[in-house]
């Protein structure tokens, strides 16, 4: 019997429990990553300030409607439609964090979502 440590995962269990997670659920699970990330980002956590960063809360929010608008067909509207309520908050309060506001359709993730407005 092999020992598994951190310098020597076992590669073998580890893709046995990929295999067994469906799609939609990996695809939601890194969808909520990327929100929770953009919040924090954002100055939404408890600490607030501490680890904002605008220009970090842009990517994730980004990567956020990418995979959004790649996946919304592959996932049911039962999924869809409230990681895109989620996505719009972070959209909106990415605006209101920002000294100046980018224009319309011009904010994080809007070439995919379109304009956001409040």
């Amino acid at each position: 019997m092999s020992e598994t440590s951190p310098e020597n995962p076992d590669f073998d269990a580890m893709t046995r429990d990929i295999a067994e997670v469906p799609a939609v659920e990996v695809i939601v699970t890194v969808a909520v990553n990327l929100m929770s990330a953009a919040a924090v980002k954002l100055g939404l956590s408890e600490e607030g300030d501490k680890y904002k960063d605008l220009d970090e809360a842009r990517k994730l929010i980004t990567a956020l409607a990418g995979l959004l608008d790649a996946s919304t067909t592959e996932i049911s509207s039962f999924h869809a439609a409230p990681l895109r309520d989620g996505l719009k908050s972070l959209q909106l309060a990415f605006r209101e964090a920002s000294i100046v506001p980018d224009e319309p359709g011009q904010g994080p993730g809007e070439k995919y979502t379109g304009p956001v407005y409040g």
